[in-house]
């Protein structure tokens, strides 16, 4: 399903744009839901039966098709009914960010426990500090999620997710404790690798998520920074390497390419929502 198909089932009760009515008109996904939705509109109307013109006036082909037209329009009828049966109410937003917040803990506890065999809180600088960067994190991590799911409004703007995403940057590099124990492109790449093995879950699942809903870049961008903040998260607490050089290339630039990744993943993967 494309952007366009999208915004063609957000103006299925009113009269198409002439853009859209375009691409309806060449699509065969959009021409089969507009069919099926005017057939939905009034159930309880009786359609005549299809009538069967003379070969004077009306081609066996066209018989053929008008017969096969009818057909699928009582076979997304029945379909819609049989859903709408099974499924009458929408599942409870939260449900999803609930799930969703929980495997963010359960991936991080895991994390923190394989990475920290040798040493858990390893961050040499002053505990308040890796405290209140540690529970900046989790707010992002926490917003993210729910701004990523949750239907409170229908657009979101870009600068309140670039805002977040800032303020946490800049305090993960005014919180360093400025120890550099390891060369920066090995620990570099150290920390690079453990954000993304600690990623992979939490975004596979987001995604997931977020193909119950339209696509909206916005929504992707936050989730994604929400998903792979779990990485970056563990990695604060336990990375003994402070220099900004290194937080810069083996913490914040895999975090803020996670999130690019999703959007861009999202933005092809089909939505799965049957609301008009």
């Amino acid at each position: 399903m494309t952007p366009e198909c999208e915004r063609v089932m957000d103006c299925l009760e009113g009269p198409l744009p002439p853009d859209l009515a375009s691409h309806a008109a060449g699509c065969e996904d959009c021409r089969a839901l507009l069919e099926g939705f005017h057939a939905l509109a009034a159930p309880t109307a009786v359609r005549a039966p299809p009538t069967i013109a003379s070969p004077l006036h009306e081609s066996a082909p066209l018989r053929d098709a008008s017969l096969i037209r009818e057909a699928k329009l009582e076979e997304t009828r029945r379909k819609s009914l049989t859903e709408l049966a099974a499924a009458p109410l929408p599942t409870p937003w939260w449900r999803d960010a609930l799930v969703l917040l929980v495997t963010y803990l359960a991936v991080g506890a895991v994390g923190l426990v394989l990475v920290g065999r040798h040493g858990m809180l390893l961050n040499s600088a002053p505990p308040p500090v890796v405290a209140a960067v540690a529970l900046l994190i989790v707010a992002g991590v926490g917003g993210g999620a729910l701004l990523g799911v949750a239907p409170g409004r229908k657009r979101w703007p870009l600068g309140l997710v670039a805002l977040g995403a800032v303020g946490v940057a800049l305090a993960q590099l005014t919180g360093r404790s400025g120890v550099q124990v390891r060369p920066l492109l090995t620990g570099a790449l150290g920390c690079m690798g453990t954000e993304v093995v600690l990623s992979v879950v939490p975004l596979a699942l987001a995604l997931v998520l977020l193909c119950r809903s339209a696509y909206q870049p916005v929504r992707a961008l936050a989730a994604g920074l929400s998903s792979a903040g779990v990485g970056l998260l563990v990695l604060h607490v336990h990375c003994p390497d402070g220099a900004a050089g290194h937080l810069m290339l083996g913490h914040l630039l895999p975090w803020v390419a996670l999130a690019g990744v999703a959007v861009f993943i999202r933005s092809r993967l089909p939505s799965r929502t049957f609301a008009p």
